[in-house]
């Protein structure tokens, strides 16, 4: 009887072991890959507004607007591995879309930068436009399973999120 007992509970400690190993727990992608991933799942989902600010996947001494963009979002470099980022710099529309992949130890930085840009957004437009204030308050902000945080601000953000969120976890 002790030995089946025994058996019983090596074999459960086994499966439980197992079933950790099956989970994901980050991207296996390298940050170049990631990078195109980003950016092609933006500009395939993004709707029209990505049509006006392309996808910015990196910080470059040339185009100044990137980083005020970047900046705008709370978002740091250092506080990055790889991304993409759809933002307007002119409050005629609440919009911005980013997947990050967070540095190491970042995550939460990450999010409280982007989170801090749609509390902004709702800010400029609650008195000033009611349905771009709409726009803003339904973004989505959230930690995909492979750890890309995603945020998207835009009209029909639900499908926006959804299309995108499948896009990177294929």
């Amino acid at each position: 009887m002790k030995k089946l007992f025994a058996s019983l509970a090596c074999a459960a400690l086994l499966i439980t072991a197992l079933t950790g190993c099956g989970q994901k727990t980050g991207s296996t992608r390298t940050p170049e890959e990631l990078t195109q991933l980003y950016s092609q799942a933006i500009t395939e989902s993004g709707g029209e507004m990505v049509e006006y600010n392309p996808v910015i996947t990196q910080i470059d001494d040339e185009n100044e607007i990137n980083g005020m963009i970047l900046e705008s979002m709370g978002l740091k470099e250092e506080d990055m591995t790889a991304f993409g980022v759809s933002g307007s710099m002119m409050s005629v529309k609440a919009y911005g879309i980013a997947a990050v992949m967070p540095a190491e130890g970042k995550e939460e930085a990450v999010k409280e930068g982007l989170q801090g840009f749609i509390d902004k957004q709702k800010t400029i437009f609650e008195t000033y436009l009611a349905d771009q204030y709409a726009v803003a308050e339904n973004a989505r902000l959230e930690t995909l399973e492979d750890g890309t945080v995603l945020m998207v601000m835009c009209e029909g953000s639900d499908t926006v999120f959804d299309q995108i969120r499948t896009a990177i976890e294929a």
